[in-house]
């Protein structure tokens, strides 16, 4: 499937602003299943980027600086890009969970790829014994780790509502728990919190995702949002697989995956900071749009 994705962002200050500075992790990295086929960004009023650089993980961040007063700043990212991901499915050859924890403790890999990155707490995913033990009920030791990640994404969509306003960005895995209440960013950690409790190794993604309008409705444009979900890594012979708890459902080609790190502070799309009095207001806008 071909998509046309666009992002726009517009910040309205209260007061003019006299600097701001954003970290952009906008542009889509290249993985197994998605080719990237064309990028734009655009900036209003015109901004200075100071050029692209990696994440330190899997993902692209772009500096931009804006020195001059303004009330308004719109970031709008628009690309193109291909999806060829059949949906994984667990098998019955897959590692069990005790050989996936015991393969990832002995790797030497140091690379962004590398299991050895997604096994221990992250500044926003610390481990929590009470969710570990939680999720431990769908993670025994000689159970196939698709087949254990996918229950475990199951339990927590049937465990958990969808509350937009229950939860902020700076919300722990331990307070949206505790809760039952979240977005898919609570939904994802809570899961990684889980899975690095017993050992598993499990990245945190960000990205899009493909919404299909009721029958006899047209597809809203710009109603969407930014996704939030779940890689595991299953062993040298699989990689890492994706599995995403708010909707109960392992990643095929309805995701687009943007960038992959700890947590969310590693690969949020937009963050930074500006000079000026009070405070502003954010208005996002995402539209996913199957073209061919």
């Amino acid at each position: 499937m071909l998509y046309q994705v666009r992002h726009r962002t517009r910040f309205r200050y209260a007061h003019p602003v006299t600097f701001a500075r954003c970290n952009l992790r906008l542009r889509p990295i290249e993985w197994a299943g998605q080719t990237l086929e064309r990028y734009d960004l655009e900036l209003s009023p015109a901004a200075r980027i100071t050029g692209t650089r990696p994440i330190g993980y899997l993902g692209h961040v772009s500096r931009m600086v804006m020195e001059r007063p303004t009330r308004e700043l719109a970031i709008e990212s628009r690309f193109r890009i291909r999806v060829d991901r059949p949906m994984p499915v667990p098998r019955a050859d897959d590692a069990t969970i005790a050989e996936i924890a015991v393969a990832a403790r002995m790797t030497r890999d140091l690379g962004v790829e590398s299991p050895a990155n997604y096994l221990y707490p992250s500044p926003s995913i610390p481990l929590s014994a009470e969710i570990t033990a939680w999720c431990a009920e769908h993670l025994d030791a000689d159970r196939g780790v698709a087949e254990a990640g996918l229950a475990l994404a199951t339990r927590i969509h049937d465990s958990f509502t969808y509350d937009g306003s229950a939860t902020t960005v700076d919300t722990t895995p331990q307070e949206a728990f505790e809760k039952r209440h979240g977005v898919c960013q609570d939904f994802a950690q809570i899961m990684i919190a889980g899975l690095r409790g017993v050992g598993i190794p499990a990245a945190y993604v960000s990205g899009y995702l493909r919404t299909i309008p009721p029958p006899g409705k047209e597809r809203l444009v710009g109603a969407d949002a930014t996704h939030a979900w779940v890689v595991i890594w299953c062993g040298a012979q699989r990689g890492w697989l994706g599995f995403d708890p708010t909707n109960s459902c392992m990643v095929g080609g309805d995701h687009i995956i943007t960038a992959m790190g700890r947590d969310y502070a590693d690969v949020a799309p937009i963050d930074g900071v500006f000079t000026g009095q009070d405070g502003q207001k954010i208005d996002v806008s995402v539209d996913v749009e199957p073209i061919g």
